[in-house]
């Protein structure tokens, strides 16, 4: 492919840090949407204002982009959800995602690709149900939220843009996210499963993660597309799988009750304790292949890139 133009929204990120590079590295061009509190001064850049509303849009007819990924959104699991933690979370990525769409119908330009960040949590707590992208919508806030997520980019639909909803799982990294807190305790043998630890988990690494993004891009696919590994483990396993990747034993177990009290039991209950066995139908389907395509493989890269 020759070099495309591409805007990154939440590029600070975790994962919007890695794919930028990617895609810099590959030779493709990168509009980093930054907000008015932003001290960025790359040439690059365009200015956005999505809590209230806010995009230059003439900024956005000169940058003439051919796709745009949307990660926007507040940190999910670094904070209690208060009444109001819980509304930031929702609103962020609805004002987000609603804000972008309004502003590529207003530019007239149009952009080809729109994939659009959303996560596993679409599908709730689903014990050992196998779930693919034509599964139907769980329940509880994280679903919602993931809903109205995805419900912000459908005006695009009827613009002629092909829209991916990037469905995460858990993504592994020793940067950040769910492993680097982890680490720290399982390092000196204080890890241990949370629970009775049958809950399923559905990690990807943050390489395949970023690799699937380019992909989406790069094949134009649309609709929902879950971005995990294709082989979903339970946590007890996964607590296992860490614990000798570290050569570290891993005896403890972090009771319910215990969680609750720290991050409020409906936090604890969607975040933590949530069974979620998701599989990649989508990207396999279209042909894709992990560089990791199990937890054991994930963790290697992650603990080997960890320096």
């Amino acid at each position: 492919m020759g070099r495309v133009r591409v805007g990154v929204t939440g590029s600070s990120g975790l994962i919007g840090r890695s794919l930028v590079a990617a895609l810099e590295q590959r030779g493709d061009e990168v509009v980093r949407f930054v907000r008015p509190t932003t001290n960025d001064t790359a040439t690059n850049s365009l200015r956005w204002d999505p809590a209230n509303g806010d995009v230059d849009v003439e900024g956005l007819r000169r940058a003439n982009l051919e796709a745009i990924v949307n990660l926007a959104g507040a940190g999910i699991g670094d904070r209690r959800w208060s009444p109001a933690r819980k509304g930031e979370i929702l609103d962020s990525r609805v004002s987000a995602t609603s804000t972008l769409a309004r502003a590529v119908l207003e530019s007239g330009v149009g952009v080809g690709t729109f994939v659009n960040a959303s996560a596993i949590g679409w599908y709730g707590s689903r014990g050992d149900d196998v779930l693919t992208e034509t599964s139907a919508r769980g329940t509880g806030f994280l679903s919602d939220v993931c809903q109205a997520w995805e419900d912000a980019a459908a005006p695009l639909l009827g613009a002629g843009t092909t829209v991916a909803y990037v469905r995460t799982g858990i993504v592994l990294d020793a940067h950040g996210g769910v492993l680097r807190q982890q680490l720290p305790l399982f390092r000196v043998g204080l890890g241990g499963r949370y629970g009775t630890g049958d809950q399923w988990m559905s990690p990807v690494s943050l390489a395949d993660e970023v690799r699937a993004v380019l992909w989406t891009l790069d094949h134009h696919l649309s609709g929902p597309i879950n971005v995990v590994a294709p082989s979903p483990l339970t946590n007890g396993d996964f607590t296992r799988v860490l614990a000798r990747a570290l050569r570290r034993p891993a005896f403890f177990a972090v009771p319910h009750f215990a969680l609750g009290l720290v991050l409020g039991t409906e936090m604890a209950d969607e975040l933590v304790f949530a069974s979620q066995r998701v599989v990649p139908t989508a990207l396999q389907d279209s042909g894709f292949q992990f560089e990791h395509p199990d937890a054991t493989s994930a963790l290697a890269w992650a603990l080997a890139t960890s320096h």
